[in-house]
């Protein structure tokens, strides 16, 4: 029941930041299930004892990998599956904690949640690049393909 309601609750999230973010009518339910396969990717794994980090950025290599897919599909620019899509990896309730923590004084605790939603929001990062990496080797692999055949 648990990854029912974490389902549910990802893509109206996604579906909602790509109404604010004014993302196409069209392209709302794919944002939508795209934000909602990566936080559901991010969540089994970090409940399976993997590290956070590690399941942010596989996470982001999903969502970034399956925005190619989709703007190409579709012929929409990519910016619009992949910032939507992300949303629900993105640690602001992280960052939320340690500002508070540094208003109360409480330095340490602050600094440790401060570090993790830095290498959080790195690994968002990172994993959206590999996936421009994947999605370049791929179209260089298929273009020599079509080379190769004429």
């Amino acid at each position: 029941m648990a990854i029912v309601a974490q389902l549910v609750t990802s893509f109206i999230a996604t579906g909602a930041f790509g109404i604010l973010f004014n993302a196409p009518t069209k392209t709302l339910i794919k944002c939508g299930l795209i934000g909602m396969g990566g936080w559901i990717i991010y969540y089994i794994l970090e409940n399976n004892n993997h590290d956070a980090v590690v399941a942010t950025v596989t996470a982001a290599v999903f969502v970034g990998v399956i925005s190619h897919v989709l703007a190409k599909a579709y012929k929409t620019p990519v910016i619009i599956y992949s910032v939507a899509g992300i949303i629900p990896l993105v640690p602001g309730g992280l960052s939320y904690d340690s500002m508070r923590n540094f208003v109360e004084n409480d330095y340490n605790t602050a600094l440790n949640l401060a570090a993790k939603a830095f290498m959080l929001s790195g690994s968002i990062a990172f994993g959206l690049v590999l996936s421009e990496v994947i999605n370049q080797v791929f179209r260089k692999l298929t273009d020599k393909q079509k080379y190769v055949k004429e």
